[in-house]
């Protein structure tokens, strides 16, 4: 699935300049739709969404059952990347956009910029703002328009072995200076077992490098700033180097079936990871049951609380839905409803955006039998407080994220370093960018 996800990423579709002729055309249909407040349906009506995760169509028909004019189907047109690509062959076309999609945040700014998405702002979703955690807000806002509705998201924090870091003297790493010490000790104690796995996963860097300041992007209309190789970026690239020269952490490629393995058998000691992970690791892993555990995300700064995000999705209605105050209820509705919210989390095993979720203690404090009775979402619900919501993705994510791991393969396997990579990861974004027609600041 992520290997596929890897490989759909470096198919890139039209220009943005074609797909801003289809953008065009959608926005003139929504035109003539109009935006502005209406009331929600009379007569029978059809809403479609695009979702590739569980249970969806079954908590939107709740949302018929409350509102028994409107009917909605929900498609899995392919998880990540082939549905991507399916949405932006619709938006070329200038047809065939469902009224609702399920956008991750950070392609939110992609779809943006092909004039795709429709301001639901419009439509009063602002009337649910306070509701959602304030940096999943910023990531789908601006100003008082509104381009997505918080669903999920993936506050970081870590996974490890607490039989591995018992054995080996170990403790959960404060500071990212801790965790490369121990990094160094456990690969030296125990050759073939290592701290963790430098896997080479673009959400995962972006992730991270989020942590520790990077700000690559900021975009203004047609103006953006391209700062990849920036003093942060060339910091964090030197740390992992150092590990990686040491032979202090691996570096095998992420999301096989071996990866996961490693990680079960105890080769693999911890993992920095999102608040999605907990439930996958405990649906792969079968040797470690109860030896997990979760602690903070390691520092930068000792004493600091900075965290980030990596994954999470919206619901997105688009510019050519007919209906779009019933899509922006709708929304409102899969990602506010306090059953639909809650099953969520604890059916479809989402992470929660809502604050009333993550305050919930009984939901929360959920004790773990696979975590050795931990209640590891208190962790990461920690982390989503401490979430630095100044982090901006790029109009073209797909293209970045397939030179970040380009570049990073050829860096790890000897071709250079990975200060050097994010150099030419630098050159070749800028271009992209200058082709595409942005001008680049």
């Amino acid at each position: 699935m992520a290997k596929d996800r890897i490989e759909a990423r470096r198919r890139q579709g039209p220009s943005r300049r074609q797909l801003l002729q289809g953008g065009a055309a959608l926005g003139a249909a929504a035109a003539m739709g109009g935006l502005a407040p209406q009331a929600l349906a009379q007569e029978k009506i059809k809403l479609t969404i695009w979702a590739w995760t569980p249970k969806t169509q079954e908590l939107a028909n709740l949302y018929s059952k409350k509102n028994p004019n409107v009917e909605v189907v929900v498609e899995n047109v392919g998880q990540g990347a082939p549905h991507y690509v399916k949405l932006r062959n619709a938006i070329t076309a200038g047809t065939g956009l469902p009224d609702l999609g399920q956008i991750e945040f950070n392609s939110i700014p992609s779809f943006r910029a092909l004039n795709a998405l429709a301001n639901i702002g419009k439509d009063g979703a602002n009337s649910v703002k306070d509701a959602f955690v304030d940096w999943t807000w910023s990531a789908v806002s601006d100003g008082d328009a509104v381009y997505g509705l918080p669903w999920d998201s993936g506050p970081m924090a870590t996974l490890y072995r607490a039989d591995v870091y018992e054995k080996h003297g170990l403790q959960p790493a404060e500071t990212w200076d801790d965790f490369a010490e121990q990094a160094t000790k456990l690969a030296q104690d125990a050759p073939g077992t290592y701290l963790t796995d430098f896997a080479n996963d673009s959400g995962w860097t972006a992730a991270v490098l989020w942590q520790a300041g990077w700000r690559p992007f900021k975009t203004e209309g047609s103006k953006i700033q391209i700062r990849i190789n920036d003093d942060v970026a060339k910091k964090w690239a030197n740390y992992w180097q150092k590990l990686i020269d040491a032979k202090a952490v691996d570096t095998k490629p992420g999301w096989t079936s071996e990866w996961f393995a490693a990680f079960d058998d105890g080769t693999y000691a911890a993992w920095v990871t999102a608040g999605w992970a907990p439930v996958l690791m405990q649906q792969a892993m079968k040797k470690s049951f109860g030896k997990w555990r979760a602690a903070p995300m390691p520092q930068w700064e000792k004493g600091g609380k900075v965290t980030s995000n990596w994954g999470g999705s919206t619901f997105a209605a688009f510019t050519t839905t007919p209906h779009p105050k019933e899509a922006a209820d709708l929304a409102a509705f899969l990602t506010t409803d306090p059953e639909v919210s809650r099953k969520w989390n604890t059916e479809a095993y989402l992470f929660p955006v809502l604050k009333s979720l993550l305050a919930d203690k009984d939901l929360m404090g959920h004790k773990y039998d696979f975590y050795g009775g931990q209640a590891v979402n208190e962790i990461f619900a920690a982390s989503a407080a401490e979430v630095d919501p100044s982090f901006e993705f790029s109009p073209f994510q797909d293209y970045v994220n397939s030179q970040i791991e380009d570049n990073f393969a050829a860096a790890v396997s000897g071709k250079g370093t990975l200060a050097e990579a994010f150099d030419r990861i630098q050159d070749t974004v800028v271009t992209y960018a200058k082709d595409q027609g942005f001008e680049v600041t």
